[in-house]
């Protein structure tokens, strides 16, 4: 693909996102998308051959921006406290930015999409935080910094809380007070005095 197909392609992707960002992934046609990126039909076409196939490009695009805290250069001095801290504090700021992401259009996307079971990047997303937060646990119960609790069952809860503290900020609507509780619930449980 030339330079020139490149940069009109991220094009696509650029605005196809604002446009699931606003109306979900159901809601959304190639017309649309034409209309926003101010291209013909066929133009879309020669990129993209469907709405499904626009949105896990941006999907996909959207992985690669995501900062993965777990992959984050950390202070030399960092505590298995002070990591599971920093993963709380981006995962709260996610939680409250609730109108700036995808999270709408994906869970649509999932809800309409065969994908299930193994084969779901969902899934395999929350067993890859999962997988890390269990290591940070052992670390920490292992230094003394947490209890002595099931490291698996615990980063699975933590998972589950977030998930479901990112539902509730899109459905219903949740303040920052609201999320801060719930994360100090989930630390009081796990870090030790």
């Amino acid at each position: 693909m030339s330079e020139k197909s490149e940069q009109k392609k991220q094009l696509i992707i650029q605005t196809a996102r604002r446009i699931f960002m606003e109306k979900g992934y159901k809601d959304v046609t190639m017309k649309d998308i034409v209309e926003a990126c101010d291209i013909s039909r066929g133009g879309l076409y020669l990129y993209f051959s469907s709405v499904e196939e626009v949105f896990l490009a941006v999907m996909c695009a959207e992985e690669a921006e995501t900062d993965d805290v777990f992959s984050q250069e950390l202070p030399e001095d960092a505590t298995a406290a002070d990591v599971l801290m920093i993963f709380l504090k981006e995962q709260k700021k996610e939680i409250l930015r609730r109108k700036e992401d995808l999270s709408v259009a994906v869970y649509e996307y999932y809800f309409a999409s065969p994908v299930m079971g193994e084969e779901n990047p969902l899934r395999g997303k929350f067993k890859e935080a999962a997988n890390a937060l269990t290591q940070l646990i052992e670390m920490g119960i292992s230094n003394g910094e947490f209890y002595d609790v099931d490291a698996r069952m615990t980063a699975n809860n933590i998972m589950f809380v977030l998930e479901g503290l990112r539902i509730c900020a899109h459905m219903m609507g949740i303040t920052e007070k609201m999320v801060d509780d719930e994360l100090l619930t989930l630390v009081s449980g796990i870090v030790a005095e």
